[in-house]
């Protein structure tokens, strides 16, 4: 449909039809996240947005690996297949929406949400984000890009100011929603988070001026839930969808008896009573702190209404809103009836791309020796949660996977002789899906015995321990400590057995006090369904290819927000003091040794690089080089350029990214590895001149991490 068709559209709804179409309400089937009624007068149907982005959360669904791990095979053609495989499964359970990617940068390596998103790095985030983003839109479903901007933390989220200069929004924060908004994503999420004092739902300056103006993009900007303060500074602000746009009890009266008849008899509104009275008890002790308060919980309702009558609001603002809105509805070819089939979901070959993502994104952070397994050894498998799959964290992203294999169940079809201790009680789970004090009851039912898993150890030719943390949406974790004595735990196995296989199903980093003491760690992140066969793949020769996408420190004090004002904040306030040094750049800005370098990865293979050149086409620069695998066995690796610049005007961290390329050798292959180095991985921005590249001398370094130099050369920009 044309511009000027939606136009007539938008033209022919009266104002109570248009707000129909920028306030989400319940479901009346009771499975979206939310729902828009459409207008039926006008053949605009109702339109399902469906919670993502490590599957989707409506019924059994394929449950892949977290975002973190996807982010971790440094894979962009495999972000793609992942968002088709997420984009067919919405739409054959009726929805149109999916809301994912998340793109935030990892900034705080305890943020509750970080095995949500891809990286520290802008440039591994943008480039894998945008190709899940197109991976969901081949598939007829509109991506939500999430959470514009500056949400980098879960403590406070709904209501801390990310106070950050432009530059660091430019060269840090915002790249990968821009490269989103290149890709073709649906519409954008606001973050609940205010930035620079102004709430991201009402933030006309990054909403209206870079999202629109630069970027030109078209779709609507939609609250996150509950996000929204105030209708009049939201709606002029550049919000176009307010979500939910209903009260809990709303919700669920779709799916409860009792919860309906509560709303029916409504004795908090016949007593003028706000919030209502069932609300007061939950909030205090339920509602958890990082969660926003959904009461008023209709700004674009009637104080939307009420604003557009008395000219506080024009009703051309709305009708701009509701012309973004029915953007993304001609792009999903809702209007005029030309949406193509949904097509049926291949239950089993999602769960082998689930398979694939999950070994894949293991990181091999030590081994000396102990791996590949050879099929002949005994296992000691140990771990509080060993028996159980890592699906996911908790909050809106949680899935009920179609089928589940847990790290004993794997490890048992491939090896001799398994023998499973728990070790230590199981670590809770955080779940908004769980029943109320099923952790409690599992601890309880399944104490663990240290010394029944010592013993386990002693007798195995090889131990393999399972630990994990515990991350959630709405609060971030207490520290980078292993929760419930793990650390203990692998301590004493390797006591008893150095043949040690520590694997590591983290959100994000974690500290490793006993790193020394074992014979190889591997980093699984929240792996999935599939959890145990991948396990199982790359402990028995998969080279799984994964390379770290953040930095893991030895402590918290390592990393650059290590400072009350960065991180959590004073006064609801978080100073992003440290600039552009964030992650592996802050690290080697400080001179601080990392326990394990960002895009670092061992392989089961043995690669040389070579013939490193570098030449232009134009003003861009592109780097070649040969890779070959000189090892025994077919592995994985990234090959990664990192860019130097001369001295300036302005501090710059002294190496950053400027491309990769994932490659798949046999043995004694080689292979020509190009490299474009897009303009703006040479530059640094400026608030009077915009991008800007320095002259002078760049040093163009390869390797396998930020800290491991292969090959280098230099180019000189005049």
């Amino acid at each position: 449909m044309a511009d000027r068709d939606i136009g007539s559209l938008v033209a022919a709804m009266t104002l109570d039809e248009k707000l129909r179409l920028v306030r989400g309400r319940s479901d009346p089937d009771g499975r979206a996240t939310g729902y828009l009624p459409g207008v039926e007068r006008l053949d605009v149907p109702a339109l399902r947005l469906v919670d993502g982005p490590l599957g989707v959360r409506d019924g059994d669904s394929t449950a892949f690996p977290a975002t973190i791990s996807l982010g971790a095979t440094w894979d962009p053609a495999l972000a793609e297949r992942v968002g088709s495989a997420l984009g067919m499964e919405a739409r054959s359970k009726g929805h149109d929406v999916l809301l994912a990617p998340g793109v935030n940068l990892i900034r705080v390596p305890t943020c509750g949400r970080n095995f949500e998103y891809l990286s520290e790095d802008p440039r591994v985030s943008a480039r894998l984000g945008a190709a899940y983003v197109r991976g969901l839109d081949r598939r007829g479903v509109g991506a939500v890009v999430k959470h514009f901007v500056a949400n980098n933390q879960e403590s406070e989220r709904d209501r801390v100011d990310a106070v950050v200069s432009e530059r660091a929004l430019r060269e840090l924060y915002l790249p990968s929603f821009r490269a989103a908004v290149a890709a073709g994503t649906a519409a954008v999420m606001a973050a609940y988070n205010r930035v620079n004092g102004r709430y991201m739902s009402e933030h006309a300056g990054l909403l209206d001026g870079v999202l629109r103006d630069e970027w030109e993009f078209e779709g609507p900007v939609v609250s996150d839930w509950w996000g929204t303060h105030d209708a009049v500074a939201a709606a002029e602000g550049g919000l176009d969808l307010e979500m939910p746009g209903v009260s809990p009890l709303a919700r669920h009266a779709t799916r409860s008896h009792f919860v309906r008849l509560v709303a029916q008899v409504d004795l908090s509104g016949r007593l003028g009573v706000d919030p209502p009275l069932y609300w007061r008890p939950i909030d205090r002790w339920v509602a958890e702190d990082g969660q926003p308060d959904p009461y008023p919980s209709s700004y674009f309702g009637d104080d939307l209404r009420d604003a557009v009558v008395s000219g506080t609001v024009p009703e051309g603002t709305v009708d701009r809103m509701v012309h973004h809105v029915l953007t993304l509805y001609d792009r999903l070819g809702l209007l005029g009836g030309n949406r193509e089939d949904a097509g049926s979901v291949d239950v089993q070959a999602h769960h082998d791309l689930a398979r694939k993502v999950a070994t894949r994104g293991t990181v091999i952070l030590k081994n000396d020796g102990l791996l590949p397994l050879s099929g002949d050894e005994s296992l000691a498998v140990i771990g509080a949660n060993a028996d159980r799959p890592k699906t996911g964290g908790g909050g809106s992203s949680e899935v009920t996977a179609t089928r589940t294999v847990s790290p004993v169940d794997g490890l048992r079809d491939r090896a001799p002789s398994v023998h499973f201790e728990r070790g230590v009680p199981p670590v809770a789970e955080p779940s908004a899906l769980d029943v109320p004090g099923r952790n409690w009851l599992r601890r309880r039912l399944s104490p663990g015995d240290r010394d029944a898993a010592v013993s386990a150890a002693a007798r195995a030719d090889v131990a393999v321990v399972v630990v994990q943390d515990a991350a959630t949406e709405s609060e971030d974790r207490e520290s980078l400590r292993l929760p419930g004595g793990q650390d203990r735990l692998v301590r004493a196995v390797t006591s008893v057995n150095p043949q040690t296989v520590v694997v590591c199903r983290s959100s994000g980093p974690i500290q490793m006090p006993w790193v020394d003491e074992v014979g190889a760690v591997l980093v699984t992140w929240y792996p999935g369904q599939a959890d145990g066969e991948a396990l199982a793949n790359v402990c028995y020769g998969t080279d799984p290819g994964g390379r770290l996408p953040v930095t893991f420190g030895h402590d918290f004090a390592d990393y650059p927000v290590a400072d009350d004002r960065r991180y959590p904040g004073v006064d609801q306030r978080v100073h992003y003091d440290e600039g552009v040094f964030v992650g592996y750049r802050g690290f080697e800005h400080r001179n601080v040794d990392p326990l394990f370098a960002f895009g670092h990865g061992r392989s089961y293979a043995a690669f040389a690089y070579e013939d490193l050149t570098v030449t232009w086409a134009g003003e861009t620069p592109r780097v070649d080089l040969t890779v070959e695998n000189i090892g025994d066995r077919h592995g994985r690796d990234v090959v990664q350029v990192y860019v130097s610049p001369p001295d300036g005007p302005v501090e710059r961290p002294p190496k950053e990214l400027a491309a990769f390329r994932p490659v798949s050798l046999a043995v004694g292959e080689r292979e020509q590895v190009s490299l474009t180095l897009p303009r703006r991985s040479l530059a640094r921005y400026d608030a009077d001149n915009g991008w800007t590249v320095d002259a002078g001398t760049y040093e163009i370094v390869v390797g396998r991490s930020s800290v491991d130099q292969r090959l280098q050369t230099r180019m000189t920009i005049e």
